[in-house]
């Protein structure tokens, strides 16, 4: 089967744990930058990458890569890519996006305009037609320069992949599902071992915990663009990846799953979601201050994503809220506690220098994972 080259761009810094994820499924990486990954996929890969990648954005089909200063050479290098291999006659393709960094040419809209004519004319040599009816199947192009440098592929995913279709209520600042699934990759916890999220909104940590927990695939419950590719991916390639997703699945682990919030509306948007995840079974929600965090068990894991006053209003109650999260720590001492926020002064308050920070960007949004590390409880030594 024909092996392509596709790209997951992904939060940048996580970079790594994107990486893992695809040497695990199975496929080479080709190539690690800021923000994606490129690795070797035939169509079976292209299903099982949107099916089962829990951080990727979304899943592109690489057509090109190559230099472009000029709107004249973006022009020429576009007309030579072997865009026949990828487009029917009768598809229908668009120029979605177009972005542009540190680059000579930086009109997205230009880009967009020229990329688009430069397609037609080698679709028109290579069809022999004069005429596009653009009533097949969607194949929307993107392109990104960085450094004068343009990739190009075809977006096989559609709808971004941190859209699982569970999360049709949502909080003021919430956590993207693939941001908070790679944060959790990031930390030692496992589907069973206790976790509490003492902020957990409209609980996008706690469900995608137990997500994990019950090896549910992200993609599992939702469709992509590409399902309509005959000319480039079988049905019987997506009716395999959601196969084994079911396959896979045990909705019957044991968990300790906790989800806190002070509002009660935003439980109960909560509750609602992780209905939707179909693993509301696998995680309590409670409204509850974070003044009120304790647990009986000795070892455990807090991660979260707690306010950090992006509004004026609310940056005079930060102090005392991260005060409030130190003392919770503190009860806890033994547990081990992660925290995504923006507030660049939550060690000061929290009143304790983090093991470990790692800075990340959510969005355009500087963030940092503040990580501070418990002790790891007596005959989990060797398996953590």
């Amino acid at each position: 089967m024909e092996v392509f080259e596709l790209i997951a761009p992904c939060h940048f810094g996580l970079e790594a744990v994107l990486k893992r994820e695809i040497q695990d499924l199975g496929y080479e990486v080709s190539l690690v930058e800021d923000g994606r990954v490129t690795f070797l996929g035939d169509a079976e890969g292209i299903c099982q990458a949107n099916v089962f990648l829990r951080t990727a954005e979304r899943v592109l089909l690489q057509v090109g890569r190559f230099k472009a200063v000029t709107f004249d050479e973006l022009f020429e290098q576009i007309k030579a890519l072997p865009w026949e291999r990828y487009l029917p006659a009768d598809g229908r393709f668009w120029v979605a996006k177009a972005t542009s960094v540190k680059s000579r040419l930086f009109s997205p809209s230009d880009i967009q305009s020229i990329v688009k004519k430069a397609v037609v004319e080698r679709l028109k040599t290579q069809y022999r037609v004069s005429w596009f009816p653009e009533d097949g199947a969607e194949y929307p192009l993107r392109i990104t320069f960085l450094k004068d440098e343009a990739v190009v592929g075809i977006d096989t995913s559609g709808l971004s992949l941190h859209k699982r279709g569970y999360r049709i209520r949502s909080s003021k600042a919430p956590i993207t599902e693939t941001l908070a699934a790679a944060l959790l990759m990031l930390t030692p916890w496992k589907g069973d071992r206790i976790l509490v999220d003492p902020f957990c909104g409209c609980g996008t940590f706690p469900i995608e915990a137990a997500m994990m927990a019950a090896h549910m695939a992200p993609g599992m419950n939702r469709s992509f663009t590409a399902e309509a590719w005959a000319n480039l991916v079988p049905k019987k390639n997506w009716y395999e990846a959601v196969t084994e997703a079911n396959d896979l699945l045990d909705d019957t682990a044991a968990t300790d799953i906790q989800g806190y919030d002070i509002d009660p509306a935003m439980v109960k948007a909560a509750r609602e979601n992780a209905r939707d995840a179909g693993v509301d079974h696998l995680i309590h929600f409670q409204a509850r201050p974070v003044s009120g965090l304790r647990h009986p068990k000795k070892y455990g894991f807090v991660i979260t994503n707690p306010p950090y006053g992006e509004r004026l209003e609310e940056k005079s109650a930060l102090p005392e809220l991260y005060r409030e999260i130190g003392e919770a720590m503190a009860r806890l001492d033994s547990w081990s506690v992660y925290l995504i926020t923006g507030y660049e002064e939550a060690e000061r308050y929290i009143g304790k220098k983090a093991d470990k920070n790692r800075k990340i960007y959510n969005g355009m949004l500087k963030t940092y994972f503040y990580q501070y590390l418990g002790p790891k409880p007596p005959g989990r030594r060797q398996s953590l």
